[in-house]
């Protein structure tokens, strides 16, 4: 799927209703890791949301939709049970930037121990298991959409995320200002959890001490300041982020030379409650100054709290 990047280089004229409007989510990714729900989200707050529309009907969709005021803000939840489902995703996204839309396209995914969970948990059979087991079902539709996740916009990995989590981080990404050109999420999570699948980066803290093993820090977080003052004034700590910052800086570049307009980096350490969460928020302020480049900086602490 090359097709999705439209929004590089010259633009052809916008048609009447699409001027400015950027405001075009396809939501796809894995059977049973969120479509719905992030569909949900999108139409609690304002969005126009259309559930398991057959992609080659999408840009009728927005033919129909393009002069609607009440519909400026369109979300399409697409799954892999229609027919020949990437083929007609890439012809509709080719189809759409040829016509002056600027569709972004977010895979929903999970790790496959999170969705046997929830599959086992609805008692419902995956929708390309056949005779088979449910994780052949789940190993067949990853690869199916392995092209479609590479090449998409964004990546919302919800193993570790319920529902007001997941609406916070939609929130975060996909809300308002079009005029903002690159997302820069910087996340917290902790090794022993999984490192999260929609991670672009991924930064390992564990070879710093750790304050789980000071009795007195225990009980405080990486946003506490006995826990910022422990890791962030060891030396190591100053090196290794000075040195994380440049790198960042470096990339950010690239990824606006690109085109890119959401990046996740995420800053591990073993429970993600300490060390990543005091180094991800000082990440986060040292790169504040990006704004000035149209980049937003904006930080989660996935697993703080789960311990």
């Amino acid at each position: 799927m090359t097709a999705r990047r439209t929004d590089l280089g010259e633009q052809p004229p916008a048609p009447p209703g699409a001027v400015g409007r950027s405001d075009v989510v396809i939501l796809t990714g894995m059977s049973g890791a969120g479509r719905t729900t992030a569909g949900d989200v999108l139409e609690d707050r304002g969005w126009y949301v259309v559930d398991n529309l057959p992609p080659a009907m999408i840009v009728r969709l927005m033919d129909l939709t393009a002069d609607d005021p009440q519909r400026q803000r369109v979300a399409v939840v697409a799954d892999v049970r229609s027919r020949d489902f990437t083929s007609e995703l890439a012809g509709a996204l080719h189809t759409l930037g040829e016509r002056g839309w600027r569709p972004r396209v977010v895979f929903v995914d999970s790790s496959d121990e999170s969705l046997v969970r929830r599959f086992e948990a609805v008692r419902r059979p995956h929708p390309l298991q056949g005779e088979g087991l449910l994780l052949d079902g789940i190993r067949r539709e990853r690869r199916m959409l392995g092209d479609i996740r590479s090449d998409a916009d964004l990546v919302l990995d919800t193993s570790n995320y319920n529902v007001h989590e997941l609406a916070a981080k939609i929130d975060s990404l996909l809300a308002g200002d079009a005029d903002v050109k690159l997302r820069f999420a910087v996340m917290a999570f902790g090794f022993k959890y999984g490192i999260p699948l929609d991670a672009d980066v991924v930064l390992d803290l564990r070879f710093l001490p750790n304050p789980y093993w000071d009795p007195e820090l225990r009980p405080h977080t990486g946003k506490d300041a006995p826990v910022r003052e422990f890791v962030l004034g060891q030396d190591l700590a100053q090196d290794y982020i000075r040195h994380a910052e440049q790198l960042l800086r470096t990339a950010v570049r690239g990824y606006l030379a690109e085109g890119r307009r959401y990046v996740t980096v995420a800053v591990g350490c073993t429970g993600g409650k300490h060390r990543s969460v005091a180094t991800a928020d000082e990440l986060a302020r040292r790169l504040a100054d990006l704004q000035e480049l149209d980049v937003q900086i904006s930080t989660f602490h996935r697993d703080l709290g789960r311990e």
